[in-house]
């Protein structure tokens, strides 16, 4: 028997600008509980220090998180230098200090950004990581005490700026591939600059399409799920708060949309593979002819063959 969930149905994406001293878990529960949501998720969590974008997905579009999981990010962040903590972070305890010294200029920091911590890039993900290692994440068995190895990984900088210079504290903003710590790129730094460094605070401003100018802090979403007017139906409520939802699809939309005839549909609904005779897309949005109803995903094999790879269900529609 399959798992009934409690709570309406919602399909769409939130994009909350998440606050500080939380866990991403904890303001997840306090969305879906907003919404009365019968399903939700998150694309990727903060620590309780970071804030800003966090993509709440609901219902339908969980289907799609992958796609936010995978994707390139955008960040401030302020080093503290002179300051080493074992988590790298502000949340640790602090385990060295040092004189920053006269010698750390911005130019110094400027060229050893260039060097070591732009384009593709080794990284040695921090044991205070959300990385799992047998089934546990890293930053559990860092706070029992216990140490593995943790094998260094290929991420991207597309770009790493500095905004701020203030002797002890450093301000960058930072373009990344998926994968990437910044607490690792601030304690990599600190290590090159003989001072030591950890992260003061940590804003996520960008993922994949969506940008920070779209997010929506909790407060203000509590004060439009709180009555209008005194007596305001609940359903009013409601539509006024799913009107803040962005379509399930919106975390492909760059994604070749290929547009099927109602019976293409049905059959790709029910999971039968249709001829296009069409180039090979690893990927492509499916959408239907003259509704504009979105499928799913699919992929376009080198035959010219479509195959679906996740639907939505068919009680939920979304154009």
């Amino acid at each position: 028997m399959s798992r009934r969930h409690k709570g309406r149905p919602v399909d769409g994406i939130f994009l909350l600008d998440k606050p500080q001293g939380v866990s991403s878990n904890y303001v997840l529960q306090g969305v879906k509980r907003i919404y009365g949501a019968a399903k939700a998720g998150h694309t990727g969590a903060l620590d309780p220090l970071a804030t800003g974008m966090l993509p709440l997905t609901f219902g339908e579009a969980t289907k799609f998180s992958q796609f936010l999981l995978n994707a390139n990010k955008r960040y401030q962040t302020t080093a503290k230098l002179g300051v080493r903590t074992d988590s790298s972070d502000a949340d640790g305890q602090v385990v060295a200090t040092a004189d920053v010294g006269s010698h750390v200029t911005q130019e110094l920091i400027q060229s050893l950004l260039d060097e070591h911590f732009t384009g593709e890039i080794e990284q040695v993900p921090s044991m205070f990581s959300a990385l799992k290692h047998n089934g546990q994440p890293l930053y559990k068995l860092a706070r029992q005490g216990i140490t593995v190895e943790v094998k260094p990984r290929k991420i991207t900088i597309f770009s790493i700026t500095i905004i701020g210079f203030r002797g002890d504290e450093l301000d960058l903003d930072i373009s990344c591939s998926k994968g990437t710590y910044i607490r690792s790129i601030v304690e990599d730094l600190g290590l090159y600059l003989g001072c030591g460094a950890h992260v003061k605070a940590l804003r996520r401003l960008d993922s994949g399409p969506y940008k920070a100018e779209s997010m929506i802090t909790l407060e203000e979403l509590q004060a439009m799920a709180a009555p209008a007017v005194p007596d305001e139906p609940l359903e009013s409520i409601q539509k006024r708060l799913d009107a803040l939802l962005l379509v399930p699809w919106s975390a492909i939309e760059d994604t070749p949309v290929i547009e099927l005839a109602s019976d293409q549909c049905a059959l790709v609904r029910n999971g039968i593979v249709i001829d296009l005779n069409m180039a090979a897309q690893p990927l492509v949005r499916i959408q239907e002819k003259g509704t504009g109803d979105f499928l799913g995903i699919g992929e376009i094999t080198p035959e010219g063959r479509l195959v679906s790879r996740r639907l939505m269900s068919t009680n939920n529609q979304s154009s």
